[in-house]
């Protein structure tokens, strides 16, 4: 029995950078991605013969713009892994796609190549918004990209949507609701923006929060999402991800149930083997890595911490609690050979009073309440 095991691969490249994003992904010229896929087939191999025994169930591709490579050079990352892992059949395989970034005839290179699930950035369907974001793309060429992944073959599409915009009202945001739900992917993810130190939103908006919706209208997008997709036929099954019935996203829900993944590429982080670690997150620096096992103990599997039991049971909680189904006693106890009420029974007992959980055998879960603190309910999973 072989032990499931999912990939991410970083891509790290842009055509801009976003004045929001503070991922690890920044332009380059195209001798320096050629370069890039190189060492990352080189460090598939490396990392691969470290981890003998797992099966992987899902590869990501993100990024960064992972549809910025040509074809060919996805097919070469992917057949690595195919050559190097044992990869499930019917493996769920996601590549980020930007709008304004592919042809028809690239995206069915990509279908070709193993891509069986499409992630479009899109954020947004009003173009001002688009613009305030530093997006590169409009609404038009968001439903070109789209039009033409259904003519390659894509059954599988999720669209990425971010509410509390600069410039956003309820009314542009239940627009944007309206319009996407209406081309029927199988998978929305909604999140609220995040501004984040370093980025140029942060300078612009940190000491001016009056510029962005305020706390009350981010609760009314949020509601209006929940209550609107709701009546779409979208089932909610994690705080931020709706879906039709049975097109979860399988990768994402292994990350929220403690998964094992394995990180590759710039950055990339791991969590495997009950160690969590990054790799080198310096471009310049990982290009001229010679791919070995002393250089992944090295460079990496940096920032290595061994996780307590203690901690992997926060962890636990933390991240299932996400899942609108909550987290099962039964995987708890044959994770950790205790019962989670030994553990945790005063707080979910609190919790319970407070009407901020739900207890439906075997699981426990978020009210909706409880979702709306969600920061503080999972405060309280901390072990002393």
């Amino acid at each position: 029995m072989r032990k499931p095991l999912e990939l991410y691969i970083h891509i790290p490249f842009c055509a801009k950078k976003c004045a929001y994003c503070d991922f690890l992904s920044a332009p380059a010229g195209i001798g320096v991605q050629r370069s890039y896929v190189e060492q990352l087939i080189n460090e598939i191999s490396c990392q691969s013969a470290r981890y003998p025994g797992y099966q992987v169930t899902s590869v990501y591709l993100g990024g960064g713009t992972p549809s910025l490579l040509e074809p060919h050079e996805i097919e070469a990352v992917m057949n690595q892994v195919r050559r190097v892992f044992r990869v499930e059949e019917d493996a769920e395989v996601t590549m980020e796609v930007n709008p304004g970034t592919v042809t028809l005839e690239k995206l069915k290179a990509y279908a070709e190549g193993g891509i069986n699930r499409i992630s479009i950035g899109l954020q947004s369907a009003d173009d001002r918004e688009l613009k305030a974001l530093g997006r590169i793309h409009t609404y038009d060429e968001f439903l070109k990209t789209y039009q033409r992944a259904r003519q390659a073959g894509f059954t599988n599409i999720n669209i990425d949507l971010m509410s509390a915009l600069p410039g956003q009202s309820l009314a542009s945001w239940k627009s944007t609701l309206k319009q996407v739900t209406r081309l029927k992917p199988e998978h929305i993810s909604a999140y609220s923006l995040m501004v984040e130190e370093g980025t140029p939103f942060y300078e612009r908006y940190h000491d001016h929060p009056e510029l962005l919706p305020d706390e009350d209208e981010e609760r009314n997008m949020y509601y209006a999402a929940k209550q609107f997709l709701k009546e779409q036929g979208f089932v909610r099954y994690e705080i931020s991800n709706y879906a039709k019935p049975g097109r979860e996203c399988r990768h994402n829900i292994g990350y929220w149930t403690g998964v094992e993944y394995l990180g590759l590429g710039l950055g990339a982080s791991s969590y495997i083997q009950g160690f969590r670690f990054r790799n080198e997150s310096d471009l310049k620096t990982y290009l001229h890595i010679k791919m070995s096992r002393e250089a992944a103990d090295s460079r990496l599997h940096q920032d290595m911490v061994r996780l307590t039991e203690k901690e992997k049971m926060e962890e636990f909680m933390f991240l299932g609690l996400r899942m609108i189904n909550g987290v099962s006693e039964e995987e708890f106890f044959r994770r950790f050979g205790v019962s989670l009420l030994e553990v945790y029974g005063a707080v979910m007992s609190k919790l319970l009073a407070n009407r901020l959980m739900v207890r439906e055998p075997p699981f426990w879960r978020l009210t909706d309440f409880g979702i709306d603190i969600s920061n503080y309910v999972l405060s309280e999973f901390l072990l002393p």
